[in-house]
């Protein structure tokens, strides 16, 4: 038997891992497609559960579809009270990404039968996913503060939904759009940590509830989710416009990573990061100044100038701390806040994976001993 050649490239990088038409990426130009539309145009005109649709089905809902697709949610907002119990078991200084993880799996408990050619059963585990994953984040951060959960609203769409279950108070109709805006863009962006992770658990053919919790894992990794929390730690040290630029400088000087700066496929601003700012900026003149933002424009000013000709502009994480920051979000919410929006792209990618399964199976490079002796315990 002759060996064959394999190529070894580290994180598998540029390396093709599936064939898939959910979504669209041209680093180089700066564009992000879903299902070949601009996120641009789904920002503009579309909804969270539209996209989350247009992503799982493959295609844009009419409005019966829609309608029914969103009633559906609503029904399965609410979560079983066993779940609810065994959260509060949770300790309170659980990170919130931790509790998600034990949460979504245990959802398994439930709804774990395993009919993956059933395209009810499908349809019904989409939804489920897609609703009570909102509802666990924010009941778990009432509990954490020895509060019940609270109910969720059926008076209040998706977005408006969830920051009302972190507040009891019914957002303004421009927080619940933007934050509807904030889901779409972080809905799916091809083969990512997080989703490579849901994939290859789907392919094993176990349950989604399990495809979930292995992806929510996977995100909660600081170098996957995360980075839009050390943003904003970033911006407190640095704490005045004066300081941006010795800081940048600091940091270039000694080779370390700017946070919200560079990304592994765009070599340009990233188009969420662009959306974003300008959603930042709608909130501020909506709700008062933020030094905080002046701040980082500077940061995108210096930072283009020292470092733009090798590519590393703001990434999506860049503002998106700072919008959450002012919808009144906890910074250790933001990325179970990732994770409600990008379980419409592990959903896609779970279903698009059953319709051609094949169990991922890569090889290595062996770099150790061969007939190597085996030491008797006195010997050691």
């Amino acid at each position: 038997m002759t060996a064959t050649f394999c190529e070894y490239k580290p994180g598998l990088e540029g390396i093709p891992a599936t064939k898939s038409s959910i979504s669209f990426v041209d680093g180089q130009k700066g564009i992000l497609e879903y299902r070949g539309i601009a996120i641009e145009e789904l920002t503009k005109q579309g909804s969270f559960l539209e996209t989350a649709y247009l992503l799982i089905w493959g295609k844009l809902p009419s409005e019966q579809q829609l309608k029914e697709f969103q009633n559906d949610i609503l029904y399965h907002r609410r979560i079983k009270y066993r779940i609810r119990d065994m959260m509060k078991c949770c300790p309170e200084t659980a990170h919130p990404m931790d509790a998600l993880q034990t949460s979504a799996a245990a959802l398994g408990l439930f709804y774990a039968r395993r009919a993956l050619d059933d395209p009810e059963y499908i349809r019904k585990a989409v939804v489920r996913i897609l609703a009570k994953i909102p509802t666990m984040v924010a009941a778990f951060h009432q509990m954490r503060r020895g509060n019940d959960a609270i109910t969720p609203n059926d008076n209040l769409d998706y977005a408006a939904n969830f920051l009302y279950m972190l507040t009891e108070r019914e957002p303004h109709p421009l927080e619940a759009q933007i934050f509807d805006v904030c889901l779409t863009l972080h809905a799916e962006h091809t083969i990512n940590a997080s989703t490579f992770s849901a994939m290859v658990t789907a392919s094993t053919l176990t349950d989604p509830y399990a495809v979930v919790a292995s992806a929510v894992g996977t995100l909660a990794g600081p170098l996957h989710g995360g980075a839009n929390e050390e943003v904003l730690l970033m911006l407190e040290n640095i704490d005045s416009l004066e300081n941006v630029e010795p800081f940048v400088q600091n940091l270039i000087a000694n080779k370390q990573k700017i946070m919200g700066f560079g990304h592994r496929v765009y070599k340009v601003k990233d188009p969420r990061a662009r959306i974003l700012q300008g959603l930042a900026e709608k909130l501020f003149d909506q709700t008062g100044h933020d030094r905080y933002y002046e701040m980082a424009v500077e940061l995108e000013r210096i930072i283009e100038g020292k470092l733009g000709q090798k590519g590393i502009y703001p990434n999506v994480d860049f503002y998106s701390g700072l919008v959450y920051r002012k919808l009144g979000i906890p910074s250790d919410l933001f990325t179970p806040i990732f994770a409600i929006a990008r379980v419409a792209g592990w959903l896609a990618h779970w279903k698009e994976q059953l319709a051609v399964n094949r169990i991922f199976r890569p090889t290595q490079i062996y770099t150790g001993e061969h007939n190597a002796p085996y030491i008797p315990m006195e010997e050691r």
